[in-house]
């Protein structure tokens, strides 16, 4: 073997990586968070936890990713620790996916059907697809297809570059010798578990051990310990990630690494005793790629059964473990970054968050009107605490929206985190002005102020109004449901008409003398206030409006399309009916 041998097998290797990071990241983006949000969802039992774990890693190509995820999902306290363990099992069963993969370059046949099932054969048609989506598609899909698409066929190419590169190590003296050594399980298990550490995927490493065993020299004893100390290798990624995370997903961390490791133990005393009786033939023969597949699956597959009635001990193995401090609370980050991995989910975590702290403006809203009609120190003390959260809500939402929006996103996960970004703002507004019309209510019972009936009936009017634009608001944002954000602009226009209006009268009763200056100020102040609201109930709306049509136009619309719309028209003449102002003597809308 060469040092040109040498840098091809290096090659191959960085190929063989990239290839396979490429693929992971083109499905999660496919997948757009969907899959994150099924584990999230369906973890009832421990055998649906398994299956979706098995599930979601085959698709994704890697074990490490999923469990990452999962520590992400404990550590916010989405997941318990005990629904974690099952997804953590299944993800090593699905990380055998690729190793079947890679073990189609192994099949034998002369046929058309058989040599068109070899990946040499069939990737070259997968890279044109892909590279064609990639340059000529301007659909995110496509573009994300492509990705796969490529991805395989890199991954792929630099598999027979590698195989390429040592398949003449098996004519090599020293070569033969330094496989012996791996005969001894304990040194198997270390050499497969430090690779996989290394290059941070049991995937890769098992991808690598196929590609060596194409010199013919690697044997069953060889193998089958290095397989067993790859699966502890992966663990390494979860244990890194756990750093700074609470205690129940460090717990979800060393489950995952207690599993292999009792897995492994377990595996190869079972094995070697048996051996010692009935003495198996097949330990001096060669493997090739598709019996390390078969040998990877039925480690997993055989583990995962043994341990998953036992699943309760294993909690417990990692409590006692890690353990909880006296008078120790568990701090659970709402939006972990770990989950930054994968931004589609990333940002659906997000939209999440974004929903309550609506509901908290909404809730808000409602007391400081109750503020208003009927002070007290507890209501005023609900808002202010309300105001607080979204303030809160907005900093930690506005510092990871912008860590998001630093990733690699799609057209559309953009738009998302626009619309997210600004709803944000409009929230926190939201609840700044319920606070200002809780105080107003604080200083309406201080001063014992008493509106006019006139002014209270008007004031009712437009109270009403803006409840209701908040409320359809939040549904609109909480639902993503574009026909209830349609409904908010000709209710936001008609409540500026009114503001108008009711500051008009409110002028005329001050010429009359039927008001006082200082109770003025307070009018004010509150139909200001309420107007604000709708002002940001209408920012939000126009973006979820964007956000459904890639076309929308929103200063277009605003300015121009609105006048001749039918649809608005309608609606604007409903709200007009549904909160008319009463009218004067002279019929006219003055008081």
């Amino acid at each position: 073997m060469t040092i040109f041998n040498l840098l091809t097998l290096f090659g191959g290797l960085a190929l063989f990586l990239y290839g396979m990071n490429l693929m992971g990241e083109g499905l999660e983006k496919f997948g757009g968070g969907k899959l994150e949000r099924v584990l999230e969802k369906l973890t009832s039992t421990p055998i649906k936890g398994v299956l979706l774990g098995a599930g979601v890693t085959a698709i994704i190509q890697s074990s490490s990713a999923t469990t990452v995820m999962v520590v992400g999902f404990v550590n916010s306290g989405i997941m318990k620790l005990r629904q974690a363990i099952g997804i953590i099992m299944g993800a090593n069963i699905g990380t055998t996916a690729t190793a079947w993969i890679l073990s189609l370059s192994g099949i034998e046949g002369e046929s058309l059907a058989v040599q068109f099932c070899k990946p040499e054969n069939f990737t070259p048609i997968l890279a044109v697809i892909g590279i064609i989506f990639m340059m000529f598609s301007k659909s995110d899909k496509k573009k994300n297809l492509s990705l796969i698409l490529l991805g395989f066929t890199i991954l792929m190419f630099g598999m027979e570059t590698m195989s390429g590169a040592v398949s003449d190590l098996g004519d090599e003296p020293w070569f033969a010798n330094l496989l012996t050594m791996f005969t001894n399980p304990v040194f198997g298990v270390i050499v497969g578990a430090v690779l996989t550490a290394i290059i941070q995927s049991s995937s890769a490493s098992v991808g690598i051990l196929q590609a060596l065993s194409a010199t013919g020299r690697i044997t069953f004893g060889a193998a089958i310990p290095i397989i067993m100390g790859q699966n502890i290798g992966t663990c390494v990624t979860a244990l890194i990630s756990c750093i700074g995370a609470n205690k129940n997903a460090k717990r979800a961390a060393m489950v995952h690494l207690y599993f292999n490791i009792i897995g492994t133990i377990l595996f190869l005393m079972l094995f070697y005793v048996i051996n010692s009786f009935v003495h198996f033939s097949f330990i001096t023969e060669p493997i090739d790629e598709v019996k390390i597949a078969v040998v990877h699956t039925i480690f997993n597959v055989l583990t995962t059964s043994v341990l998953l009635p036992f699943s309760g001990i294993l909690e417990k193995l990692a409590t006692w473990t890690i353990r909880d401090s006296k008078h120790e609370e568990q701090q659970t980050i709402l939006l972990d970054e770990r989950f930054l991995m994968t931004p589609s989910y990333a940002i659906e975590r997000s939209m999440t968050l974004t929903t309550d702290m609506a509901y908290i403006a909404q809730e808000a809203f409602e007391t400081a009107l109750k503020c208003v009609d009927s002070f007290s120190d507890k209501r005023y003390k609900i808002v202010r605490e309300d105001e607080q959260k979204t303030d809160n809500y907005e900093d930690m939402l506005g510092t990871y929206l912008v860590k998001i929006s630093g990733r690699d996103l799609s057209f559309k996960d953009s738009q998302k985190v626009s619309l997210l970004l600004h709803a944000i703002g409009d929230l926190e507004q939201i609840t700044d002005y319920a606070l200002k019309i809780a105080a107003l209510g604080e200083e309406i019972n201080t001063k014992q102020i008493v509106f006019s009936d006139k002014a209270t009936e008007e004031l009712a009017i437009m109270r009403s109004a803006v409840t209701e634009i908040l409320n359809l608001t939040i549904n609109a944002f909480a639902s993503d449901d574009r026909r209830s954000a349609e409904k908010v602009e000709p209710l936001e226009d008609l409540i500026d008409e009114i503001r108008i209006e009711l500051k008009t009268r409110h002028i005329n009763r001050l010429r009359e003398g039927k008001c006082t200056v200082e109770l003025g100020f307070i009018f004010s102040d509150f139909i200001g206030s309420l107007e604000k609201i709708s002002d940001c109930c209408l920012n939000i709306a126009v973006s979820i409006i964007q956000l459904s049509d890639e076309n929308y136009d929103t200063h277009q619309y605003l300015s121009e399309e609105k006048e001749s719309n039918e649809k608005y028209k309608e609606r604007y003449n409903e709200y007009s009916k549904k909160y008319a102002l009463p009218f004067s003597k002279s019929g006219i809308l003055s008081e």
